[in-house]
């Protein structure tokens, strides 16, 4: 019996510890920022599995969602409301690609990388993307791993 609750308890606080460690890391959505306009920021994220990502649109027309066949496998896509707040929890390792969908030809990106495990020369290979939004995929690829 000594042994049953001492397991229950260490199974127990390592749930605690895991909610505990997870992170919220704010992401406001601006029409001009460091970066220029139509901008994420910040616009490159390291989180870590269980971190919530939370979108504010500190300005108004903005929105956040994934970009198709630019998520981790196994992660679930998602497209928030434009001006409202929204709260996605990174769950799987990888590189997740985002955009504001009105202004996506803008460069309006950001780029999640989840844990260290991520190929950023594979990322975008074959996808099409306007050129601004590409160029600063890019930028960020460039940060992967530092």
């Amino acid at each position: 019996m000594r042994y049953f609750s001492l397991t229950v308890t260490l199974l127990a606080s390592m749930f605690v510890t895991g909610v505990v460690l997870a992170a919220d890391i704010e992401v406001k959505m601006l029409n001009k920022g460091e970066e220029g306009k139509m901008i994420f920021e910040p616009s490159f994220i390291k989180a870590q599995k269980g971190d919530n990502i939370i979108f504010i649109p500190t300005d108004k027309g903005h929105m956040a969602a994934s970009i198709k066949g630019m998520i981790p496998e196994g992660a679930k896509k998602f497209k928030s409301k434009i001006n409202k707040k929204f709260t996605y929890t990174v769950d799987v390792e990888g590189l997740y690609g985002i955009r504001c969908t009105p202004h996506y030809a803008n460069g309006m990106v950001a780029l999640i990388q989840v844990g260290g495990s991520a190929d950023p020369d594979a990322f975008m290979k074959g996808k099409k993307v306007p050129k601004k939004s590409k160029e600063r995929l890019e930028k960020y690829l460039a940060e992967v791993g530092s």
